[in-house]
């Protein structure tokens, strides 16, 4: 099973690219984000994989990291979404963004999918947000985690413990959750509102 692919941009077709690995020319389909971030034909590349296999087919999925590659699956989860489905989701929406649509339920969000409608869109932000994927806490300094022990000892302000929850029901731990808030409430200042300390958070736990 292929996991990761490093080589040479071949060329481009409509959703994917031929990457040049050692002489072998790898068919690997992308979101369109994915496809717009890569270097032009004769660029240096490497690529998360999905391989799917079928009895009549080999299908490689690639994504510009683990991370995006696992949203890939996750959202394939959800009743009537497929691998189609799942890039269409991920080239309208990046990872941090479908994450914070998914902590503040925001179904019209992830209904911008083309192909999407508001019924697949009301599962996606439903049914996972107990599942999303939990994020290593890199980036965050250690005075912002004392910062949100602090949150966490004392009556903390609505809008920041609404964030956390927010973080929690997402599937990160208490310390993640708490600490990345931390560092959003410190960036936004006093009278930040929940959904921008949820989007600024979870900016800090994509580091």
């Amino acid at each position: 099973m292929i996991g990761k692919l490093k080589g040479i941009i071949d060329s481009y077709g409509e959703d994917y690219v031929i990457l040049d690995v050692q002489g072998v020319g790898y068919q690997v389909h992308c979101a369109s984000r994915t496809l717009q971030a890569l270097p032009s034909a004769g660029g240096a590349a490497t690529l998360s994989i999905e391989t799917y296999v079928r009895e009549d087919q080999i299908k490689l999925f690639g994504f510009r990291s683990d991370l995006e590659r696992e949203w890939f699956r996750l959202l394939q989860t959800v009743q009537g979404v497929g691998a189609k489905v799942a890039l269409a989701v991920l080239s309208t929406l990046p990872p941090a963004d479908l994450a914070n649509a998914i902590a503040l339920r925001d179904k019209a969000a992830v209904a911008r999918t083309p192909g999407v409608g508001p019924k697949v869109a009301e599962r996606i932000v439903s049914e996972l947000k107990d599942k999303a994927p939990a994020m290593a806490m890199g980036g965050i300094d250690p005075a912002v985690a004392q910062l949100s022990g602090a949150i966490e000892e004392r009556s903390a302000p609505q809008p920041v413990a609404d964030a956390i929850s927010a973080l929690l029901n997402l599937g990160y731990g208490q310390p993640q959750a708490a600490a990345a808030i931390a560092a959003a409430a410190r960036q936004a200042g006093e009278g930040a509102a929940t959904a921008q300390l949820i989007k600024l958070g979870l900016k800090e736990l994509s580091k």
